[in-house]
């Protein structure tokens, strides 16, 4: 039996995240990218980590963790 192979999770662009706030009801403005991710995060009742993860986030099904792992 072979590996499971798993895709390697893209990096959210800023514009599809402000649209995701959007849909949440935030209004980013000029929010900077961690403190509108977190915004989005407090709205989906989920811990607003992005941005401390060292090496390795138990949150595997999270949306930014791409990004929040390159921090």
């Amino acid at each position: 039996m072979s590996p499971v192979k798993t895709k390697k999770q893209k990096s959210m662009t800023m514009p599809q995240i402000r649209t995701k706030a959007r849909k949440l009801g935030i209004t980013p403005g000029k929010m900077k990218k961690t403190e509108l991710i977190h915004s989005i995060q407090q709205a989906e009742n989920c811990t607003p980590c992005f941005g401390t993860a060292v090496d390795w986030c138990r949150y595997t099904d999270c949306c930014f963790m791409a990004d929040c792992l390159k921090n």
